[in-house]
């Protein structure tokens, strides 16, 4: 425990008391020794004796003082040696005590400046961990933010990338928006173009075709077994202005199924028999009078074949069936 450093007046306290107390002792060792001297004899009314008696009691007071003094002097020495060893005791308590102090003090001193030194190095160190720790969430900090600008750098990257390609897509799909228009509007033109030559082709196609029809109502006029002037004068007989739009009707049909091979030539006739139902369905065709060539012969059985029913038959009566397209007998002559 430390205790108080006393100071100076402290310290030579009681060496002082000690000194007045030995002070007070001899002079109460004085005063005894006077209340103890011994007692003088009656004066004498004698100048001589008194002067005699005078001087000797001032050689008795004299030796009195001497003996006190002595007395006090032997008794005082013993007092003072004690009194010098205590001061001197005391003061090499004193010197001790300070010494002791002192070294307290010291202690104190050194432990203070090591404390001192260990707050120090303590503060020291909270401070550089402070700093640390400061400076790693400055550093973490730092990086969160060169994270988060990286990361906002690169979202702004990808919204440009996603924007450009939207703006890419936008113009690829205007771009294929317009070819498709384009190609629209180019194949509506070649439709058109094309529908014009179609058309144009058809029309011809379709004179030449009603050319060759015509040619070939002429080279199949002989295709029924009556003749025209017989068929006409059967209207008239009957009254049936029906059977010749049949006969029209069969040269237009078989004329349109009819597939010209390479061996027909002009002047070739075939005479075919050709059985149907009162619905106009064909059963048969067979060759009853050949040409000599047999793919002229084949076509134009295959011809009126591919005919397959008639139904406007079904607009005559059963007699005039009968008579007239139970069985018919056709002549077939091709004609370039």
């Amino acid at each position: 425990m430390h205790q108080p450093e006393r100071s100076p007046s402290e310290s030579y306290f009681w060496p002082v008391v000690w000194a007045v107390g030995l002070h007070a002792l001899m002079f109460a060792m004085l005063f005894i020794s006077f209340a103890f001297a011994p007692e003088l004899p009656p004066a004498r009314p004698v100048v001589q004796a008194t002067l005699y008696q005078l001087k000797s009691q001032s050689q008795a007071t004299t030796q009195t003082t001497e003996k006190v003094a002595g007395e006090a002097k032997r008794s005082a020495a013993p007092q003072y040696e004690t009194e010098r060893l205590e001061q001197k005791k005391a003061e090499e308590q004193r010197m001790a005590a300070a010494k002791a102090a002192e070294q307290k003090r010291a202690e104190e001193a050194r432990k203070a400046e090591e404390a001192a030194r260990a707050a120090k190095a303590k503060a020291e160190a909270e401070a550089a961990a402070k700093k640390a720790e400061a400076e790693r969430k400055a550093a973490e900090q730092k990086r969160q933010a060169e994270i988060a600008k990286k990361k906002a750098e690169e979202e702004a990257k990808k919204k440009a990338a996603a924007e450009a390609a939207k703006k890419k897509a936008e113009e690829e799909a205007k771009k294929k928006a317009a070819a498709e228009a384009a190609k629209k509007k180019a194949a509506e033109e070649a439709r058109k173009k094309a529908a014009a030559e179609a058309a144009k082709k058809k029309a011809a196609e379709e004179a030449k075709r009603k050319a060759a029809e015509d040619q070939k109502a002429a080279a199949l006029a002989e295709l029924l077994s009556d003749s025209v002037e017989r068929q006409q004068a059967l209207a008239e007989t009957h009254g049936d202005q029906v059977a010749g739009n049949l006969d029209d009707l069969i040269v237009k049909l078989i004329t349109e199924n009819w597939q010209r091979p390479l061996s027909a030539r002009r002047g070739m006739s075939v005479e075919l028999l050709i059985q149907m139902l009162p619905d106009g369905t064909i059963t048969n065709a067979s060759v009853s009078r050949s040409s000599g060539d047999g793919p002229f012969d084949a076509s134009a059985v295959a011809a009126v074949r591919n005919v397959g029913r008639i139904p406007e038959m079904q607009q005559l009566d059963r007699a005039t069936f009968d008579r007239m397209y139970r069985q018919r007998r056709v002549i077939f002559k091709p004609e370039d």
